[in-house]
């Protein structure tokens, strides 16, 4: 049986939705089926959006036949063309490393290779651009690809988020440092300003959905609340403005950085839409050897250890810093994974359980200073565990 399809419907005449089923536009097909059995062609139709009734294909036919052959080519021929440049675009993208391919090919060693977590357009990529702005940023699927990518040799460095100003810690990327022996080598504080964004000729008012990381979307509550769009959460910002172009989603924006527009070649329909404008991402660049401390410029050293359960054993941990007039500016506690709970068998104390915290701080000195050699030896004599995670410049600049 020989079987010749055609379908004819609102997507490639390039109408929006509320077009469709209209004497214009009718989104319907039909299939023309030949059988050995019967001299004469049957002739089936169906409706993409539902029934179609007699009337309806009727007009569709008529509408169809109004259109001039060499328009539609010309229609046809442009889409072609939009979705081949577009294609193009994408698979010219670097992929991204996962844990199960990181025997990928570490490259030619001509420039600085910088991962990341997401793809490209992440605001981590643009991060790693700020921090170097000639490297070749690779994306990884997770933190810890982006960790094990530097362990293995893959790239030189990875750079990851582990604080924001509107949402907090990053807690992965805390845990992670003391899981790989990598070395903090920088730091770099990114202004996160979010761009709602869609396909070219779409306008706000045509949304009815917006796609982005939670956090993202929690951050531009109230900018995409005026909107009335439903808002979906994706992986991540970039990954969502990729999804909108790859799926030609006309009804669809995303939220994600100006980058991301670019390079999915969506247009920007507001910038800085975020409730809070002081939006700030700090980033931590972490590398296989640690760098040497350098004089004429402000450098910062991250720290983390354990204590002993007692009556102001942090008080005196703080105090160590506090004596020497050196500044603290973050102080973080998580739980010991493998460790989690104490069980205190004192006597006034029998049988009680605390959690057992690591404690991460930064503070303002270089590991080259006296007074910071000789806190963290004061620090030493109180703490059960201690490790100097890294000494690096400051990024004091916005």
């Amino acid at each position: 049986m020989a079987v010749s399809n055609w379908v004819v419907g609102a997507p490639q005449l390039g109408v929006s939705r509320g077009d469709l089923g209209s004497p214009k536009y009718p989104a319907f097909g039909f299939s023309y089926k030949n059988t050995n059995a019967e001299n004469f062609p049957t002739w089936e139709c169906f409706s993409v959006l539902g029934s179609l009734s007699v009337q309806n294909f009727q007009r569709g036919l008529t509408a169809i036949e109004e259109e001039s052959s060499s328009s539609m080519s010309d229609i046809c021929q442009e889409e072609s063309v939009k979705r081949e440049e577009l294609q193009k675009s994408f698979t010219s993208l670097p992929r991204a490393l996962s844990i199960s391919n990181l025997s990928a090919s570490a490259g030619d060693g001509s420039k600085e290779r910088v991962a990341y977590k997401g793809v490209p357009g992440a605001f981590s990529e643009v991060a790693a651009l700020k921090a170097y702005p000639k490297c070749e940023a690779v994306p990884c699927d997770d933190f810890e690809a982006a960790f094990k990518a530097v362990e293995l040799w893959l790239v030189n460095k990875a750079i990851l988020p582990i604080e924001s100003s509107i949402g907090g810690s990053v807690h992965r990327n805390y845990d992670l440092l003391l899981r790989h022996r990598l070395h903090i080598v920088g730091e770099i504080q990114l202004v996160v300003n979010h761009c709602l964004m869609a396909l070219p000729g779409v306008r706000k008012e045509e949304l009815h959905r917006v796609l982005s990381h939670p956090q993202a979307l929690t951050q531009c509550e109230i900018s995409l609340g005026k909107l009335g769009v439903v808002k979906e959460g994706v992986d991540s910002t970039a990954g969502a403005a990729q999804f909108v172009a790859s799926n030609s989603l006309r009804d669809t924006g995303a939220v994600a950085s100006s980058r991301a527009a670019q390079l999915y070649g969506l247009d920007i329909l507001a910038e800085k839409i975020q409730d809070d404008s002081d939006n700030v991402t700090r980033f931590l660049i972490l590398a296989r050897e640690p760098i040497f401390p350098i004089t004429g410029r402000p450098f910062k050293t991250s720290i983390v250890f354990t204590l002993e359960e007692g009556p102001g054993i942090l008080f005196k941990a703080l105090a160590v810093f506090a004596m020497r007039d050196i500044n603290l500016t973050k102080i973080e506690s998580r739980p010991q994974r493998n460790r989690p709970l104490r069980v205190v068998n004192d006597s006034k104390n029998a049988g009680a359980k605390y959690f057992d915290y690591l404690f991460y701080i930064d503070f303002e000195a270089s590991m080259s200073e006296p007074r910071a050699q000789h806190a963290l030896g004061h620090l030493q004599e109180i703490a059960t565990f201690l490790q100097v995670l890294g000494c690096y410049p400051m990024d004091v600049s916005l």
